[in-house]
């Protein structure tokens, strides 16, 4: 989430953004492979998701708080692109990211959004689990 953050608000190239983030965190107990994926898939594919949020959203992208920007874009990214991981796991990390970095109800607004998504992307799923 925090290398998505930083790539959202320098703008950097990609690459740089993911080696100095490397170079700069402790990441020992992340699984790195997943790290790259996200860092790079979610920049590609950002058109594609913001149209999947949009939709749920009450303001415009541009106007959603950075931090809660970055963890809609790995959910929905996850939502729509990692079948292999349940949608309410994906809601609950990111409320929880949304608890440790956004927003006093940042958390809120997240779930609020990414609930939507997922009764859209993956209504079997979702009304399996409800």
């Amino acid at each position: 989430m925090q290398a998505l953050y930083q790539w959202q608000l320098t703008g950097e190239d990609l690459t740089l953004v993911e080696t100095r983030f490397l170079a700069d965190q402790d990441l020992s107990k992340a699984d790195l492979g997943y790290f790259r994926e996200l860092v790079q898939q979610i920049p590609a594919r950002v058109e594609e998701i913001d149209a999947i949020l949009a939709p749920f959203l009450d303001r415009p992208m541009p106007q959603v708080d950075p931090v809660e920007r970055a963890i809609l874009r790995i959910g929905g990214y996850e939502l729509m692109q990692r079948p292999d991981i349940a949608c309410r796991i994906v809601i609950n990390e990111a409320v929880e990211l949304a608890k440790m970095f956004g927003a006093e109800q940042g958390h809120r607004f997240v779930n609020g959004v990414l609930d939507k998504v997922a009764r859209t992307v993956r209504p079997i799923e979702f009304a399996a689990h409800s």
